[in-house]
């Protein structure tokens, strides 16, 4: 979780304010609401390391003063909640998934999303080799799930030919890159 932060904080550092209107890969966000999803993510996963309920009902508008800075501090809380090994023992009330998966689904976010965002935003991007080798098998799992939740908008997409492993994870969550 440490290093999918590290490379969606800078993302989220680089946009700039005349990109929030712009379009991203999920259809349904433009860059400030994914954006808006991803601190109300960070910040709600916090709560699930330590076993609180979960509300995603409501997105409120985090972008506010210094939010660049804010996201940077929230991962590092993230990662600080997800650090305890208590974090992962048990289940999620309310979700009713053992705590690793719940975890995963904080990884996902921050590692797909990252790329959503570097995409929108025209910004590179590296995803990190180890949590994309940790959500491959999560993701081919969880993406049936994912979807009669409504938390996968898009339909599982035909990796390319030749696709690496991101690739790959960026297929079953209903993305793909161009080549």
């Amino acid at each position: 979780m440490a290093a999918a932060a590290g490379q969606t904080a800078p993302i989220v550092r680089g946009v700039r304010d005349e990109q929030l209107g712009d379009a991203t890969p999920c259809a349904e966000f433009q860059v400030r609401d994914l954006l808006n999803h991803l601190f109300k993510v960070v910040h709600s996963m916090q709560g699930a390391a330590r076993r609180e309920e979960v509300d995603m009902s409501d997105t409120p508008d985090a972008l506010t003063g210094d939010w660049r800075d804010r996201f940077a501090a929230e991962t590092e809380s993230l990662i600080a909640a997800w650090s305890d090994p208590a974090a992962l023992e048990g289940n999620s009330p309310g979700m009713g998934l053992p705590q690793p998966m719940v975890g995963n689904l904080a990884l996902a976010d921050l590692t797909i999303h990252g790329w959503d965002l570097a995409t929108a935003t025209g910004q590179p991007y590296e995803p990190d080799a180890g949590a994309v080798r940790a959500l491959l098998p999560f993701m081919e799992q969880m993406a049936p799930t994912g979807r009669k939740m409504g938390a996968f908008h898009s339909d599982v997409v035909e990796a390319p030919a030749g696709a690496d492993d991101f690739e790959r994870l960026l297929a079953f969550s209903g993305r793909t890159t161009a080549r």
